[in-house]
């Protein structure tokens, strides 16, 4: 089995930034899946979207959407999940060493099909990362307790430092795998000096770093980034 690498938080915190620049630093050869992202009008949030890496869009959730799967004030919408979002966890399945999954939440967790995709790259070689509901939810905290799982807590103090690390961690991972080109290699070497440090920086929050209770409003369980 793979390792599972595992940020979570309060909204607001920085998750999907963090995913972000994790994506951005290994370049769309290393790593594929999807991200979510708010849909807001007029500054006011108003929903979420599936963002696969390739740039594909598809609408997860809105307060205008009338659908039997609710969280919170907003219809979920399950077919953007279960069409781009499953098809890009497939394809980083079958052809990239890491799978990003952004996020392992209330309403992505709706759908079965999507707890059995998240479960075959459990099972897999690849090293999953990902973003995970802060509070108590089912399945989700058997994911947190799994072995090998590292959960990292981003707070507004440690987020850029924690994703930092985690972002030499894997590049670390990458070059011994010897899935780096000569370019990203040294590209990795100016980025990472002192890798060392933040690699051991970094398992000692992966360790060391657990998870609390989050809050109890429905709303708030959602990933804003």
């Amino acid at each position: 089995m793979g390792e599972v690498y595992l940020l979570t938080g309060e909204p607001g915190s920085g998750k999907t930034t963090a995913i972000k620049k994790v994506v951005a630093a290994l370049g769309p050869e290393h790593c594929d899946g999807f991200y979510t992202e708010e849909v807001r009008v007029s500054g006011q949030r108003t929903g979420f979207e599936i963002v696969t890496l390739d740039g594909q869009r598809g609408l997860l959730a809105s307060t205008s959407q009338s659908s039997p799967h609710r969280v919170g004030r907003y219809g979920v919408d399950l077919t953007a999940l279960e069409s781009l979002g499953l098809a890009a966890i497939q394809h980083a399945l079958q052809t990239r060493p890491v799978v990003i999954i952004d996020e392992i939440g209330p309403m992505e967790l709706l759908s079965p099909a999507f707890r059995e995709a998240v479960s075959a790259v459990l099972e897999s070689s690849r090293t999953l990362v990902g973003t995970i509901v802060l509070r108590p939810y089912p399945w989700a905290d058997e994911l947190k307790r799994r072995p090998g799982t590292h959960l990292l807590e981003l707070t507004t103090t440690n987020r850029d430092r924690l994703t930092e690390e985690l972002v030499t961690f894997l590049l670390q991972k990458l070059r011994e795998q010897g899935m780096l080109k000569r370019g990203e290699e040294q590209a990795g070497r100016e980025e990472g000096e002192g890798s060392q440090r933040g690699v051991q920086s970094f398992r000692s929050a992966a360790e060391g770093e657990g998870y609390g209770d989050g809050p109890s409003d429905s709303d708030r369980q959602l990933s804003t980034g």
